[in-house]
């Protein structure tokens, strides 16, 4: 039986990929970090109860920052695969805390890296690492492929960068089969509620049912290459799979809207949207009602914008034979707005006894 070891196994990604090794019959060890607050929501059908596991899935407490922690973790362990899916993930955010997100970003991986060579594991562990789009930032060429030139505009971007070229300089200077997968935008019903995404999807669902009046938004024209996570962490494990370590960008080579998504996102809820304005002064407007029901706010802009991402998924398709549409931009987004508005129907009608 093979040994899967996720970092973030709690976040969207980690949680899909441990449904998804667990059917291909891993053992999956994640690790989460320590928190007073339950943050295991996504991963909680995999267990039984904190620290025990449910068949072949077991938790770990670690950190990213923690050098010892992470040599141990491995030392018991011994994985076949090391998915390394952890890191500060909000770009927004990462101009708030630029230090942590280098740390944690980049230097976490480095320690990864250096944990495995050590530990002496080189030729017996797989090392994924989570690269983003993000990478190319200000882009030099559309579509972003596995040669474009990298720009990135954020902390996070920058630290994600040096991920990329420790895990590139290991393979090369140990031969260690470690690899990059440039994921781009990957969304799901199990996304953060602080991306944009989810932040629109539970929205509308809101507003559609009457509890909120309007969606705030930054920049609607941002064009983005979304897919569905749940796909996506199966070309994570293919890119593990292949016969040589090699980088591959993970994305549907399709490009939307932010306004896009949410017009769409609306529209599955029952709400067409007109669009008034332009600029910071746009807004969208319930058709039916005259409600406004969006608003731009400019506090939402980032300080250097990322205006459009679109990856080339060519050499995906025909080394890993995996298929990046498996999932359409309109089925993603019917899945998150049914989920949201189905999320709320269960909070109006759960009953509290005393």
């Amino acid at each position: 039986m093979k040994k899967a070891l996720i970092t973030g196994v709690n976040g969207q990604d980690g949680s899909f990929l441990s449904d998804f090794l667990l059917d291909k019959g891993y053992e999956v060890h994640g690790i989460i970090r320590r928190s007073s607050s339950f943050n295991t929501g996504r991963i909680e059908h995999l267990y039984i109860e904190e620290l025990k596991s449910s068949e072949n899935f077991y938790i770990h407490y670690g950190d990213m920052t923690d050098t010892s922690n992470i040599i141990r973790l491995i030392s018991e362990i011994k994985p076949d695969e090391i998915y390394n899916l952890a890191a500060m993930s909000h770009v927004k955010v990462s101009f708030e805390t630029p230090e942590y997100t280098a740390d944690v970003d980049g230097i976490g991986t480095l320690r990864i890296l250096e944990a495995v060579r050590i530990l002496g594991l080189e030729k017996k562990t797989r090392i994924y690492q989570a690269s983003t789009s993000e990478l190319y930032g200000k882009v030099q060429e559309v579509p972003q492929k596995e040669t474009t030139p990298f720009y990135p505009r954020s902390p996070y971007g920058v630290a994600k960068l040096y991920g990329y070229w420790i895990t590139k300089n290991y393979r090369e200077s140990y031969d260690m089969f470690a690899v990059n997968g440039i994921l781009f935008n990957h969304e799901s019903e199990r996304r953060g509620e602080t991306f944009v995404t989810r932040k629109i999807t539970m929205a509308v669902a809101r507003i559609a049912s009457g509890k909120q009046d309007k969606l705030l938004l930054g920049n609607l024209d941002a064009r983005r290459d979304w897919g569905y996570a749940k796909d996506y962490v199966e070309c994570m494990w293919l890119i593990l799979q292949h016969e040589t370590p090699e980088d591959f960008v993970i994305a549907t080579g399709e490009m939307h809207t932010v306004r896009e998504f949410a017009t769409l996102a609306f529209k599955h809820a029952g709400i067409e949207i007109e669009w008034q304005g332009e600029g910071i002064d746009e807004k969208g407007i319930n058709a039916k009602t005259g409600d406004v029901v969006l608003e731009v706010n400019p506090e939402y802009f980032r300080l250097s914008e990322v205006e459009q991402l679109m990856g080339d998924p060519s050499k995906a398709k025909k080394l890993l034979g995996w298929n990046p549409t498996a999932t359409s931009f309109e089925e993603l987004v019917e899945i998150m707005v049914t989920y949201d508005c189905n999320l709320l129907k269960e909070e109006r009608t759960t009953i509290v006894e005393y």
